[in-house]
């Protein structure tokens, strides 16, 4: 019998889609994987209990899990000019201590929005209830995110893109690091190597075969948004660049985890590729 890996994601049509060759039968026989799909402040809570095998996270939680966790290279979501926007009603005008709804804590888009707003009142919601929350004025604005961002009410308007805002903190033109992978440290090295390993072909298959699962998934309902949506977001968040990252990526990792530090959101400053899989292991043993 195959072990067992449990891997946790979110249900936005990004996370889906990377995951889905694994569940179509695409790529990997040596494992049985369980998928589970959470929201992604459920998961970043869960990662901190050490639940999974496998988890999707925001890139900003990753300092507070890194001992329990390795970062994984691949399944990765950046922004490159775009991202969360803040979101309010077109006569609203912010004050200070605006009051707003983020998504969870320990989200990219909270760290720099905290770092941005320090006097803002902040209260948490499933990001599937910011919109409403703003449009019925329980708040005074709202951090959307994942497919909230292509659609919004026509009452609404964006008071800053979160991209705007992370060009500002980080000064440097870097891509903005929004959702990762991580993979619990208690798995024997051989298997957290080939668990990588499946995982970066399954998003490599999925990016190759884009239209073909595209289809797939809007088939079986997996899916919130319809076809122009998904092939709109997927560009956006699940493309080549999610397959391995690369050294900017990585350099913009860096700068998350060092703006987070220096603001006292984390108590030690790491460096993203001190905390990868050692798969130059693999090729080690077999030399």
């Amino acid at each position: 019998m195959n072990k067992k890996i449990s891997v946790a994601h979110s249900p936005d049509a990004d996370d889906i889609f990377m995951y889905m060759a694994i569940k179509f039968g695409w790529v990997g026989n040596a494992y049985e994987y369980e998928n589970t799909a959470l929201d992604i402040q459920t998961l970043n809570e869960l990662a901190l209990e050490n639940i999974y095998d496998v988890s999707a996270i925001s890139f900003a939680l990753y300092p507070l899990i890194s001992s329990e966790y390795a970062l994984l290279k691949t399944a990765v979501s950046f922004g490159e000019g775009y991202g969360p926007k803040l979101i309010k009603k077109k006569d609203k005008k912010l004050k200070p201590n605006f009051k707003v709804a983020l998504s969870g804590a320990h989200t990219t888009n909270a760290l720099i929005f905290r770092i941005k707003y320090p006097q803002a009142r902040i209260v948490y919601k499933n990001f599937l209830e910011i919109e409403k929350a703003v449009l019925e004025d329980e708040v005074d604005a709202g951090v959307l995110i994942h497919e909230s961002i292509l659609e919004f009410d026509s009452s609404l308007c964006v008071e800053a893109e979160l991209w705007d805002i992370w060009q500002e903190l980080a000064k440097d033109d870097l891509p903005l690091p929004l959702g990762g992978m991580a993979l619990r440290r208690s798995l024997p090295l051989n298997d957290a190597i080939a668990v990588e390993k499946d995982l970066i072909k399954a998003v490599e298959v999925a990016d190759h075969n884009r239209k073909i699962l595209a289809s797939m998934l809007l088939e079986r309902n997996l899916i919130r948004v319809d076809a122009q949506k998904l092939d709109v977001y997927l560009n956006l968040y699940a493309n080549k660049n999610s397959i391995n990252m690369n050294d900017k990526q990585y350099n913009a990792i860096d700068k998350l985890f060092e703006l987070g530090f220096n603001h006292g959101f984390y108590e030690k400053l790491i460096k993203s590729k001190d905390y990868l899989i050692p798969s130059e292991y693999e090729e080690f043993r077999n030399s």
